[in-house]
């Protein structure tokens, strides 16, 4: 559990940047519970809000059912954004790209950090450079959890961010980053004192990128997938559930009732459920007692009801509702799970285009600040690289093949280059490898043709020599016979 503190001045940050630090841990605060809420759907973790009138709070408390539709309204989109590198001008990766993206294990920081922009609306990638060594430049991902950031309206991008980075045990927050124009802040407090460290760069703004859902005009940091409306589905799924269970229990046994009979006459009442043989004595007016059983109550209510909910979950996240855990009595069509995979496979794309943008920039800010480049002397081969994904609709090999093949014997240019490869559905690895083959082929075919052109120039030039050599012999047979003579 996080406690908030008033944030006290820190020892080595100006006045002038302790009024956007203490904005910063104020969006913090105020935003935490919220982006912890969610975490806590996404977990499963979240609580019976029992409404008080089927089901006593003595019970309610008791039971704990979990729905991970929301984590499934995550993981489902999540899974169609798979990173595939980038795309580099002329395919020569001059400023070790690929080093980088090594080094900072890419393949792991960019699909957690896609999903917790899903689930916290946004998430951000954090460029340090070292002040030791000026030359490592890390790239740490990091949840909104954690993090404030406030947006630049007139320059369309973040001004100031902060990132926590340890707490205690006691939940009082020790270390934190303040990320500001040409300067990065690591501040920790020590026995109620906060000190901080500057760490200058040459960046002219904050070197945070962020990784935003949805981003609009009036929420530049987007929304999450988690919506007020699925909480609140998933709420009313975990209700009825609860239904389902209590009455489960009371109806397991058979309920029996004896009208005219004294209660004493059963000493051990689960004994005489489970037992194949029971008596009953008559009354004392020698009478019979009447036997009554209740019938189980019916469970269709309560799944007719957990079936609209998932209906509703289905169309608020666009995930089919077989998806949810729902079998439906008429089996979706071929054609209407296509179209529902068309609407997560478009989201996909357009989300893609916005991931494509945060980790060109912060690739770029990588290379830049590991070889001193100022951001308005970026060199084209900075500016022309591009992020590439795997395709998000599932295509058959045999479909791409042929394509492949069509579309290469128009243009040979497109079987040669990586965008074909990729077209094919190879992936990053396997289009390295591909493309490395052709150039190896591309430069035995030079110099092939050097070796050929080199041949023909040695068939072509005899003629001047045998010239030459006849008139050599000729003049020395001249001077020969001259001797003789």
């Amino acid at each position: 559990m996080v406690e908030f503190s008033a944030l006290g001045p820190i020892s080595g940050i100006p006045d002038s940047d302790m009024d956007t630090v203490q904005r910063l841990y104020r969006v913090w605060t105020r935003k935490y519970e919220r982006n912890a809420l969610r975490t806590e759907y996404y977990n499963a973790h979240e609580r019976v809000k029992n409404l008080g009138i089927a089901v006593p709070d003595k019970l309610a408390s008791r039971f704990h059912a979990c729905v991970g539709w929301p984590a499934k309204a995550v993981k489902t989109l999540a899974d169609l954004s798979v990173f595939d590198g980038f795309h580099l001008p002329d395919g020569e990766d001059t400023h070790g790209v690929e080093q980088i993206m090594d080094a900072n294990r890419f393949d792991l920081i960019v699909p957690e950090t896609i999903i917790n922009a899903y689930t916290h609306s946004c998430a951000f990638f954090t460029v340090f450079q070292d002040p030791d060594d000026g030359r490592r430049v890390r790239v740490i991902p990091r949840p909104a959890t954690w993090s404030a950031a406030i947006w630049d309206y007139m320059r369309n991008r973040i001004k100031a961010a902060l990132t926590i980075t340890d707490i205690d045990e006691y939940g009082d927050v020790t270390d934190m980053n303040i990320w500001l124009p040409n300067m990065v802040y690591r501040c920790s407090r020590n026995h109620g004192a906060w000190k901080a460290v500057a760490c200058p760069n040459a960046w002219p703004y904050p070197t945070v990128v962020p990784v935003c859902y949805d981003p609009q005009a009036e929420r530049p940091f987007g929304r999450s997938r988690i919506t007020r409306p699925l909480m609140a589905l998933t709420d009313a799924a975990i209700r009825t559930m609860l239904r389902m269970e209590v009455g489960a229990e009371f109806y397991s046994a058979p309920s029996l009732w004896f009208l005219g009979l004294d209660p004493e006459a059963f000493q051990d009442k689960w004994s005489s459920l489970v037992s194949s043989i029971n008596s009953v004595s008559r009354d004392q007016n020698d009478e019979i007692p009447t036997l009554q059983q209740v019938q189980q109550m019916t469970m269709q209510p309560h799944s007719d009801m957990l079936r609209t909910i998932a209906l509703m979950v289905s169309s608020e996240t666009s995930i089919p509702v077989n998806d949810l855990g729902i079998t439906m009595d008429n089996p979706a069509s071929a054609e209407a799970m296509m179209a529902a995979e068309r609407k997560l496979s478009r989201e996909a794309d357009r989300q893609n285009h916005l991931f494509s943008y945060a980790l060109e920039e912060t690739i770029r800010m990588v290379v830049c600040l590991q070889e001193h480049i100022p951001p308005s002397d970026m060199p084209d081969t900075l500016t022309g690289i591009r992020c590439q994904w795997q395709p998000t609709k599932e295509i058959s090999i045999g479909a791409r093949a042929d394509a492949f093949s069509k579309i290469a014997g128009v243009s040979e240019a497109f079987a040669r280059s990586e965008t074909g490869w990729r077209y094919a559905g190879f992936d990053h690895d396997d289009i390295a490898d591909i493309m490395d083959t052709i150039r190896s082929q591309d430069a035995r075919g030079i110099l092939d043709r050097l070796v050929g052109d080199a041949g023909k120039a040695q068939k072509q030039d005899p003629e001047p020599q045998q010239t030459d050599a006849a008139e050599t012999g000729n003049a020395g047979e001249s001077a020969d016979v001259g001797l003789t003579a």
